[in-house]
């Protein structure tokens, strides 16, 4: 049984610790890179895999700057929902801009990404695969500025719990050559969201115009506590036609998902088309369409 408890744990009182610029070393950017040396590992097992995050000791996880530093452009995951299945990692791509007039020390840079108020009480997150204080995190692109990128892996199995779904935050540090540096602990929200599934299907196949038609499907989503997919319950679903020959689909009615995510209702046969259902996403869950079901009016 995977121990996400402790995962979880992990990450809120270790992982997620900021890196924190002790003020008698704030006069160079050694700062910055001796604060995160310190930075240890901590393992999770959950069942035969490790889950694996960057721990930092620090004292404090707010905002903090020091001179002219500053960091700009944060983009997670191309500026996309994060959707993550059951079982399937996903390896996603944070950047961020960072400039100072003196320059940038491009071994400071470092992102985290975590679920929470802010990190000190995280219940989950990630960090990056690059370690931290190492030079090519960051690439200089001009005498004032760089672009820092850093490569995610979010596996649902070691990082995630269904409590974490919806809104998650973005941790971000970096240096100037002068010693200067800016820390900000919610540099960019971002989503993660549980992949869903929706199916249709009309019946009878043929159909006499005037008869009846029954319209199933079932709309289900990713059980981050469980690895396997579940009932998405009491949600509404638009029941949509597109006749045969025409452009678009147009909605007919509303479908409100049973207590296991079943979809069930009947229209009126009345010309050759295309049956579907389509469901609007939440704040936790991403949009889905089911694929299109034909039937034959006769």
């Amino acid at each position: 049984m995977r121990i996400r408890a402790t995962v979880a744990a992990s990450l809120g009182a270790l992982a997620l610790t900021a890196i924190a610029v002790p003020a008698a070393q704030a006069a160079d950017h050694s700062g910055v890179r001796g604060a995160a040396s310190q930075a240890t590992t901590f393992a999770a097992q959950a069942t035969s895999q490790t889950a694996k995050a960057t721990a930092f000791s620090a004292a404090s996880a707010s905002d903090d700057q020091l001179g002219d530093t500053a960091i700009s452009n944060v983009v997670v995951n191309g500026g996309k929902d994060v959707v993550l299945g059951t079982t399937a990692t996903k390896t996603i791509t944070v950047t961020f801009t960072a400039t100072d007039d003196s320059g940038i020390d491009t071994s400071t840079g470092y992102a985290v990404l975590y679920h929470g108020t802010d990190m000190d009480n995280s219940d989950a997150g990630a960090v990056p695969s690059q370690q931290v204080g190492d030079e090519t995190n960051c690439k200089t692109t001009g005498a004032t500025t760089a672009t820092c990128t850093m490569t995610v892996t979010i596996d649902p199995r070691a990082n995630l719990a269904n409590y974490a779904a919806g809104s998650w935050k973005t941790w971000a540090i970096a240096g100037g050559t002068d010693g200067d540096y800016s820390q900000k602990e919610n540099a960019r929200t971002f989503s993660v969201k549980r992949y869903s599934k929706l199916t249709t299907n009309a019946s009878p196949e043929p159909v006499t115009k005037g008869k009846t038609i029954t319209v199933t499907g079932s709309l289900t989503r990713a059980n981050w506590d469980t690895s396997k997919y579940m009932g998405y319950t009491k949600q509404p679903v638009k029941l949509q036609f597109k006749k045969k020959g025409a452009a678009s689909y147009t909605t007919v009615k509303t479908v409100t998902s049973s207590s296991t995510g079943g979809l069930k209702t009947t229209v009126t046969a009345a010309s050759d088309g295309y049956w579907r259902y389509s469901f609007a996403g939440t704040s936790t869950t991403p949009s889905v369409t089911s694929t299109s079901d034909f039937v034959d009016v006769r």
